[in-house]
């Protein structure tokens, strides 16, 4: 399996700590957040990873570089003008040849993506198909900040709600921001066209029949977001109570 990790956004929330510096490396512990994502690729056996880059674009490789000081191989992907996180995947479909993770790059998490891995293929399997998607969710507070998710009992997704206003929110359960999914995906999303998982890509699979499916995390896993000051705030909290080496 392959991953692409989401980097290209501005990070526009959390001000003056992202204005020359992309939002996944900044520090949470005492390392970028972009490097916890290498590391626990790396610990689920996914060493082919690609990562890509808009927002001060030179900050990333000039960190990793091709990615083997960190025992990985690393491809990078320019976006001049960001494509949105399913266009990013279209534009490296050169690259997702096989069966590949999404990471979005601003998440915390030490979810066990060899799970969601494993129901991933064992509802293909189920199905009898080869093409599926597959997304890790988890219980949200704010609902209308988030794509909200209503699985059956054995994990299909029957609705997906980006960013519902308060009188829709019908669930608190949202996509995480982590999915596994097949390279046939791929052939659903128009070239060099702004398109989104969200928005765009799970309502034109889900309208179609085309299999989806929902995994919650365990209750041992946790997915923080750190795209705003409180949230990025939590994160560091947690990575210090993980590690009390570290000094935030």
């Amino acid at each position: 399996m392959k991953a692409l990790i989401l980097a290209a956004g501005k990070g526009t929330r959390l001000g003056h700590l992202t204005a020359e510096y992309p939002k996944p490396m900044l520090i949470v512990g005492e390392q970028p957040l972009l490097a916890h994502h290498v590391y626990w690729l790396r610990s689920h056996g996914v060493t082919q990873i690609a990562i890509n880059l808009h927002h001060a674009p030179e900050v990333i490789p000039g960190y990793f570089g091709d990615g083997s000081a960190f025992g990985v191989e690393i491809v990078y992907s320019y976006e001049p003008d960001m494509l949105g996180t399913a266009g990013a995947a279209k534009n490296l479909e050169w690259f997702l040849t096989e069966r590949f993770a999404v990471i979005y790059g601003d998440v915390f998490t030490n979810m066990n993506l060899g799970r969601l891995a494993a129901f991933h293929a064992d509802r293909l399997q189920s199905l009898g198909v080869e093409s599926g998607f597959s997304m890790s969710l988890y219980r949200v507070p704010n609902p209308t900040e988030c794509g909200l998710v209503e699985v059956d009992s054995i994990g299909h997704v029957r609705r997906f709600v980006e960013k519902p206003p308060a009188d829709q929110v019908f669930t608190d359960l949202a996509n995480a921001g982590i999915v596994v999914c097949d390279p046939q995906i791929l052939t659903w999303i128009p070239k060099d066209t702004v398109f989104d998982f969200g928005r765009d890509l799970l309502p034109k699979l889900i309208q179609s029949g085309h299999p989806v499916f929902g995994l919650p995390i365990a209750g041992d896993e946790y997915v923080i977001d750190i795209g705003t000051p409180a949230a990025f705030l939590r994160a560091q909290e947690l990575a210090t109570s993980l590690n009390p080496a570290v000094k935030t």
